[in-house]
């Protein structure tokens, strides 16, 4: 069976049917929720819009509540799950094209969830949809698992395996090729630094300091709104010193009597904070400079204190390091701070595999002047490299590419890891940018027919 060949005869259909599905602004928007609307009602039109596409042709579906669907072919007992999603975290800012016009320029489709997760799941739609029609033998149903919250807090996949049955293998195409064996735990953690014994007094009042969205994205953007009557000139002039030698973007503005700082930063994926330039930190270095009331500077300096420079956990005490999937990493990836002391700090924290999360929890009880008032631990997910799962995509991706399927390792989380046997196989293939969580974030129109090609043959070979 030439795969590659059965997706070019269906080449255009796929690259207009993942540019219309990628023109849906399918973020979680608490705002909009309802009944059998969960997430927010871009969300809900996306999977309207994939499950609608199943029934049309001819696959059985369903629909969970909004909370996550299914599309499903084949007959037998076992069940092969594909685990994907169709949420997609914020735009953010500093995009050159429209974030959900899904134009193509160069070859690749630019929008916000063409490399995670909807153009991989367009693959993996037009991969089922090439098995049924050319009629090929199945002993075990295939089902396309369709999860709407897995940016967040992944209440999708929670409230369906409560009511769906458990895949027996699976994957996720949600990750990098070849095929990822383990994924770090995961955990997310909403900080409170006490300030309440502390007045206001000092020349300048922090009023406001915010930056970050989401707990799994170095935040691209900070403001800080400061109110001080003697000394503007002087501020003024030192933030523009500071961001000409930081090599960053900002404004500074006079408004209503108050100072307010912006900064830009760098956009990046929390499973390497490295890869970005994290604006909320790079604004606090320069607020700790000022001569700011007890509350503000005394926040500020614990900020800075403790995540500064530091994306690996040393001055949290919680660093580690293991031979399967390396360092320990810390984001923060979300500041709020009010004038009167009210306060938060998010942070998101992946650790290796066999690391354990309740030391951790245990550790960051301990810190000083400061409260945890969230915290939650996907753990760990690791495949044994000899298990039949593995054994098949290794030969379908040597098979399809010509390349060793070597097994690797993330600090990013996955589907695979609601699985009881599922990895992350795929979208993005060795040597290509990861663009995921970034600004113009876009997909190959090539790795996404040779991705498409792979999904067929897997699927068929898991369950044929």
């Amino acid at each position: 069976m030439n795969w590659l060949e059965e997706v070019f005869k269906r080449k255009e259909e796929i690259i207009q049917e993942t540019q219309s599905f990628l023109r849906i602004k399918s973020v979680l928007d608490e705002e909009t929720k309802d009944l059998g609307t969960p997430f927010g009602k871009g969300i809900q039109e996306a999977l309207h819009y994939l499950l609608e596409k199943g029934n049309r042709d001819g696959f059985g579906t369903k629909n969970v509540d909004g909370y996550a669907g299914h599309i499903e072919m084949g007959e037998g007992k076992e069940l092969v799950g594909i685990l994907c999603h169709i949420d997609v975290v914020p735009e953010g800012d500093g995009w050159s094209v429209d974030p959900f016009g899904a134009e193509i320029h160069d070859g690749k489709i630019y929008a916000r969830g063409a490399l995670d997760d909807k153009g991989p799941t367009m693959a993996v739609y037009f991969a089922m949809k090439i098995v049924k029609e050319l009629n090929l033998p199945l002993s075990k149903r295939v089902r396309m698992i369709i999860g709407t919250d897995e940016e967040s807090e992944w209440r999708c996949v929670d409230h369906y395996f409560k009511q769906e049955e458990m895949p027996t293998i699976g994957f996720a195409p949600d990750a990098d090729f070849p095929i990822i064996y383990a994924e770090k735990g995961i955990i997310d953690v909403k900080l409170s630094v006490h300030l309440h014994h502390l007045s206001g007094n000092g020349k300048t009042m922090l009023t406001s300091f915010q930056a970050g969205r989401r707990f799994n994205m170095v935040p691209d953007y900070a403001k800080a709104i400061l109110k001080n009557g003697e000394n503007k000139v002087d501020i003024e002039k030192s933030f523009k010193t500071f961001l000409q030698n930081e090599g960053v973007n900002g404004v500074v503005k006079l408004q209503n009597n108050n100072l307010i700082l912006e900064l830009e930063g760098i956009s990046a994926h929390a499973m390497e904070p490295n890869n970005g330039v994290n604006a909320g930190m790079l604004l606090a270095k320069f607020l700790q400079r000022q001569d700011l009331d007890e509350k503000g500077k005394y926040f500020v300096d614990w900020l800075v204190t403790h995540f500064q420079h530091d994306t690996r956990g040393q001055a949290l005490q919680i660093a580690f390091h293991d031979h399967i999937s390396g360092d320990l990493t810390v984001n923060v990836g979300i500041i709020r701070y009010k004038g009167d002391g009210e306060n938060e700090i998010g942070i998101n924290i992946r650790y290796p595999v066999t690391q354990m999360g309740e030391e951790i929890h245990q550790r960051l009880k301990k810190l000083e002047k400061a409260t945890i008032t969230h915290f939650s631990d996907s753990k760990p997910h690791f495949v044994d490299e000899q298990h039949p799962l593995i054994q098949t995509l290794k030969r379908v991706y040597e098979e399809q590419t010509g390349e060793e399927a070597k097994l690797i390792s993330i600090g990013g989380g996955t589907y695979a890891r609601a699985l009881k046997a599922g990895v992350a196989f795929g979208p993005l293939f060795p040597g290509r940018e990861d663009v995921v969580h970034q600004k113009d974030e876009y997909i190959y129109i090539d790795d996404l027919l040779k991705a498409t090609a792979i999904y067929a043959q897997a699927i068929y070979e898991l369950a044929k």
